[in-house]
């Protein structure tokens, strides 16, 4: 686990939430080459609520849903070289904006570049992270999106998928967030993107609770797509 250190503003001791990552890297994996370096980097970015300033603590659901898909991919991930680092925003909510969730995805692609180097990134995000990684796919880093039941509506811009890849995939029982809007979506960044594609997931849910196993091939497969592997 790396993170910001949380901090006090000055005279209050009021305590001021941080981002922080879950780094899963190959070094650290007994089965890949201790010698050998990251390659690529999977950004897996958790979903949220509409509004909320509340801290993410341990025992949020988006985020421990996040985590567990973060172990089933990791192991298949790591032998490509690929490591997984999964962030935790500052705050539950998209609030208007996105601004801390956006801004919270910024600083882990940065942390990124600082520990190893211009390596390829791609955002694995799943509902609201789905959202906040086609808000930040500008980023030199990156070079691709994969998005699990996403959120987004027409609101959203296709502009900084510019020459990124994306992939998305939904189903089609899905109450929370729309796999029409995402088919919408997939098609209006077509013109922009280097390529996108869409999966249909068939009638589950929105919190893949179900076919996990699917779930986890779709995000493997369209991540070392991506990054070449």
């Amino acid at each position: 686990m790396r993170a910001t250190a949380p901090f006090y503003l000055p005279d209050t001791l009021e305590h001021v939430p941080a981002p922080s990552l879950t780094r899963l890297d190959p070094t650290s994996d007994p089965t890949s080459d201790p010698t050998s370096a990251p390659t690529s980097v999977v950004l897996l970015l958790h979903g949220g609520k509409p509004h909320g300033r509340d801290e993410v603590g341990a025992r949020s659901a988006s985020w421990r849903r996040m985590a567990a898909l973060q172990r089933g991919v990791t192991p298949r991930l790591h032998q490509a070289g690929a490591a997984t680092w999964l962030v935790r925003y500052r705050e539950r909510g998209w609030n208007g904006t996105g601004a801390s969730a956006t801004e919270d995805a910024r600083w882990a692609l940065a942390e990124v570049r600082d520990e190893l180097g211009e390596v390829p990134v791609v955002l694995l995000g799943h509902s609201m992270g789905a959202r906040t990684a086609v808000h930040v796919a500008d980023d030199p880093s990156v070079v691709g999106v994969v998005a699990l039941a996403p959120w987004w509506d027409r609101s959203d811009p296709v502009s900084a998928l510019t020459g990124r890849h994306l992939r998305a995939a939904h189903g089609r029982a899905d109450r929370i967030t729309s796999a029409r809007m995402t088919r919408d979506y997939v098609r209006r960044a077509g013109p922009v993107a280097a390529s996108t594609g869409f999966e249909d997931m068939g009638r589950v849910g929105h919190y893949m609770l179900r076919r996990v196993a699917r779930w986890e091939d779709v995000a493997v497969r369209a991540c070392l797509d991506m990054v070449g592997a």
